[in-house]
């Protein structure tokens, strides 16, 4: 059986493309073809065949307004040599056809197309483009019409849906009035899972740099160490507005309660900014596995205050035995057990966030419980499922 594997694009890191990863490494021998690749912005594919067109010349800060070209490129994507296609997708990679007699496409669709759905108001509220948003705004809301038909109708021609989680199955019956089978993304549980032992000691001591400026990249050479830096709660995440990122720094902030925000984005610089010089708030640029989890186990909670399909850093952070403090939206109603694993809160506010960290502080977790409750997240069960799904669906 031929099978070729399609994604949006492949410019950065991020939950989604771990999803890619994962399917990759299911069906080596298929070739990836996206819309754009940046193997500078992600080393993951160096040994993958992946295949672009001529949307590759767009640069990738343009991505976003890309969407009607991207979703014509992919409807004529000629894949007729393969007996089963499957997307990975949360935008117009669902476009692709699978056009040989018999051939099947399946989409592991993370959720419908946001700025299309969704997260609409959201983005003509702020389209990301600074001084050029009011014309971002006129064109898209011109656009966005014809774009939502276009988007349904390439959601029809898919054969079978599976998604992330229960929030986004409801998205897609939703909008696109298709039924989704849900298998929850892979997470690196093994890996994490190391970190519980850490909690036996007193508060990890971790040793590397912090970065206190408007780069990504560490500026200063202080390190966190268990007598200066210990009693932290801890966020890791793409840095975009629509992260709520600002929700744990302004919360930690009020609460005097120390913060590390761990990762990089288009986002970063503002929330460097609006902590300032404040003791309570340190920012590190992306980490690797092993740091990442000594980070993690080392915490003594989890702010995650998006609302996300899923969320495969928070199960991260269950997996080291640490408590998730969650808005109670979306994806991490299948994972956080209010009370057991975590915390959720309602709104999407700081005044919501500092009432969810003071009720945390007055809890007492079993953090070995807690890095159990992630086991069924494990990469292993991901791989499983999948295999099971597409056997079943290929016969």
């Amino acid at each position: 059986m031929k099978v070729a594997i399609v994604c949006d694009w492949l410019t950065n890191v991020g939950g989604a493309e771990k999803v890619l990863l994962e399917i990759h490494r299911l069906f080596p021998k298929a070739p990836i073809y996206t819309s754009k690749y940046s193997p500078n912005g992600i080393s993951w594919f160096a040994d993958a065949d992946v295949r672009t067109g001529w949307l590759q010349i767009f640069p990738t800060c343009l991505r976003r307004l890309l969407g009607p070209l991207r979703l014509r490129w992919f409807s004529r994507l000629d894949l007729s040599e393969y007996d089963l296609v499957i997307s990975v997708t949360g935008a117009e990679a669902k476009a692709v056809r699978a056009s040989k007699p018999g051939a099947k496409h399946i989409s592991y669709c993370h959720v419908p197309t946001q700025y299309y759905w969704q997260m609409y108001d959201e983005y003509v509220k702020n389209p990301g483009f600074g001084i050029l948003n009011p014309i971002v705004r006129f064109f898209f809301k011109c656009l966005v019409g014809s774009q939502r038909k276009k988007d349904f109708e390439a959601a029809q021609r898919v054969d079978e849906f599976v998604t992330i989680s229960n929030y986004a199955k409801e998205l897609i019956a939703k909008y696109y009035h298709r039924e989704a089978t849900v298998i929850h993304p892979p997470v690196e549980v093994k890996s994490f899972q190391r970190g519980v032992a850490l909690r036996q000691k007193m508060r990890c001591s971790v040793d590397v740099p912090l970065s206190t400026s408007s780069s990504a990249a560490p500026s200063s050479s202080r390190s966190i160490h268990a007598e200066n830096f210990s009693d932290y709660y801890i966020t890791t995440s793409r840095q975009v507005n629509w992260k709520r990122l600002d929700l744990a720094v302004k919360a930690c902030m009020r609460l005097k309660r120390e913060l590390l925000v761990v990762g990089e984005g288009p986002e970063h610089g503002r929330l460097v900014k609006m902590a300032g010089n404040s003791e309570f708030v340190k920012f590190l640029p992306l980490q690797n596995r092993e740091e990442l989890a000594s980070l993690l186990a080392g915490a003594k909670g989890y702010i995650f205050p998006s609302l996300e399909p899923f969320g495969i850093a928070p199960v991260e952070a269950l997996a080291a035995g640490t408590p998730v403090i969650a808005f109670g939206e979306g994806g991490a109603l299948d994972y956080i057990n209010d009370g057991k694993n975590g915390v959720l809160f309602k709104k999407q506010t700081v005044s919501s966030v500092v009432e969810a960290v003071e009720n945390f502080e007055k809890m007492k977790f079993d953090y070995a419980k807690i890095s159990e409750s992630a086991r069924g997240f494990s990469v292993e069960r991901f791989d499983r499922e999948i295999k099971e799904f597409v056997d079943e669906k290929t016969v």
